[in-house]
């Protein structure tokens, strides 16, 4: 299979993931890694499977024991490049796996943020992403009993993974998902 195709990567997805929340995540997330990926000049496709196929082994191995390893070993089973498996691990700090390409470290830094944006969409009146303004994402980061399992350290690793301000990084993010708004739900 090499690098799955983006029907394949929703496949894998959608055959090791039920939650309806954990799909949009991974939505969330690949809408993310495409807008990076196009600002940078970069691979969209690619970087959209490496959101998409992040936390596909979630709902079946929660642990940091298994996940992401477990979805390491089921791709690398069905031929998938090493590559996207390596940039797989990387999102999660215990796995070891360095974060030496742009894809890794933008996967690493949209992953908790995309999700964190869309908490903030969820608790608004209208329920909608395109309501969202970074200055409501900033005030709610500060907020620690608002979507408490988010890292608000790896969100700011993240933006200085990319290079960039957290601010910056921030309205990336939300320019990202308003553009794959009624994918979300949102």
């Amino acid at each position: 299979m090499t690098f799955p195709t983006r029907p394949e990567a929703y496949a894998i997805l959608t055959e090791h993931t039920k939650s309806e929340s954990l799909l949009k995540h991974a939505l969330a997330v690949e809408g993310s890694m495409r807008w990076y990926a196009a600002r940078a000049g970069e691979d969209v496709e690619a970087w959209g499977v490496a959101g998409l196929l992040h936390d596909f082994d979630y709902e079946l191995y929660p642990s940091l024991e298994d996940h992401p390893f477990r979805g390491a070993e089921i791709l690398r089973s069905r031929g998938v490049d090493e590559e996207l498996v390596q940039t797989i691990l990387s999102h999660g700090d215990h796995t070891g796996v360095e974060r030496n390409t742009a894809m890794r470290r933008a996967l690493f830094a949209v992953d908790e943020l995309s999700g964190f944006c869309t908490a903030v969409a969820l608790v608004r009146p209208s329920k909608k992403i395109g309501d969202v303004e970074p200055s409501s994402v900033k005030k709610k980061l500060k907020d620690k009993a608002f979507a408490r399992n988010v890292s608000r350290e790896d969100i700011r690793r993240g933006a200085e993974l990319l290079g960039i301000t957290e601010e910056e990084h921030i309205a990336n993010v939300l320019l990202a998902l308003k553009a794959i708004a009624p994918e979300l739900g949102l």
